[in-house]
């Protein structure tokens, strides 16, 4: 039953009085919904950036509700044909629709990109947090990190995945195992002057324990940066990904990748250029933008 007016009254008014505070100035989510589209608006280059890469995640992730077709269906029949109505990015050398398999495609890039960004500061500020605080094992942590970061990353990543199966979990280890030594020296730096601050010699006067004092005191100090180490690696992540599917030695081949379809396509470059041409601008217009976002919320948090 539809409530009557005198009884929503009372609401209305409530609501009224929680959106506006004593000097009639408007709080809680709308004021900070606002003040998110001023931070946008005051940096071009986070705005630009954001709006990007949430359209390609959009067209990524709604691929199948985009008129787009079984990027798996092949039609001979139909093989290698211009950017079309019928066809928009045109058709590969198996008459596979390629506008399907670029939006499809974009899914894997984009879930490659985020995972190993993701486990790479997990693991990585787990590492870097130990080996700061602790001395005594400083040396030793260091020693390996060091080790990794001699080796060039795409050939330790060439290297992991001739030893283990092609799939997309591999694909995601052999990325991240290059890029943890960056994010532990990272965390590594900020908490050897962190834990020289008086807050932290305050915590370990009154009895803290050290996670307490590892959690509380010194990790929200690192967000800023690890927020924006997260999207250069994962600009990174995306690239390299590509180009080991380029090489053969990425994701499956019956995997709709950026990387796998240009791959595909370079036999054919000269009759179709359209294979590479699409997929290629999807994968630098996405690491553009996360680039962007990164340089952006550097300035935004002032990174150093």
């Amino acid at each position: 039953m539809a409530r009557s007016a005198p009884d929503s009254a009372p609401l209305a008014a409530a609501l009224g009085s929680t959106a506006r505070d004593a000097h009639g100035q408007a709080t809680g989510p709308s004021r900070r919904g606002r003040s998110a589209w001023r931070i946008l608006a005051r940096q071009g280059t986070l705005g630009a950036g954001a709006l990007c890469l949430l359209l390609i995640a959009a067209t990524a992730v709604g691929a199948g509700l985009l008129w787009t077709r079984d990027p798996q269906a092949m039609r001979p029949i139909a093989r290698l044909r211009a950017p079309s109505a019928e066809h928009w990015f045109g058709t590969d050398h198996y008459g596979r629709d390629l506008y399907s398999r670029t939006l499809h495609g974009g899914r894997i890039s984009l879930a490659v990109g985020a995972g190993v960004a993701v486990l790479s500061l997990i693991i990585g500020t787990g590492v870097g947090l130990v080996s700061g605080y602790f001395r005594r094992l400083d040396a030793v942590v260091m020693r390996v990190m060091d080790g990794l970061m001699a080796i060039p990353g795409i050939l330790l990543a060439l290297a992991l995945m001739a030893l283990v199966r092609a799939s997309l979990q591999s694909v995601i280890i052999a990325l991240m195992v290059p890029e943890i030594p960056r994010t532990v020296r990272l965390v590594r730096a900020s908490v050897l002057s962190l834990r020289e601050l008086v807050m932290v010699e305050g915590a370990r006067a009154i009895g803290a324990g050290t996670t307490r004092i590892l959690l509380r005191y010194i990790l929200p100090a690192l967000v800023a940066p690890l927020i924006v180490q997260g999207t250069y690696i994962c600009a990174s992540a995306i690239l390299v990904e590509a180009y080991l599917s380029f090489l053969g030695v990425g994701t499956p081949p019956h995997i709709p990748s950026w990387g796998n379809i240009m791959a595909e396509g370079r036999a054919y470059v000269q009759l179709a250029f359209w294979i590479i041409l699409f997929p290629g601008l999807f994968l630098a217009v996405t690491v553009l933008a996360i680039n962007m976002i990164g340089d952006g919320l550097r300035d935004l948090l002032k990174v150093r």
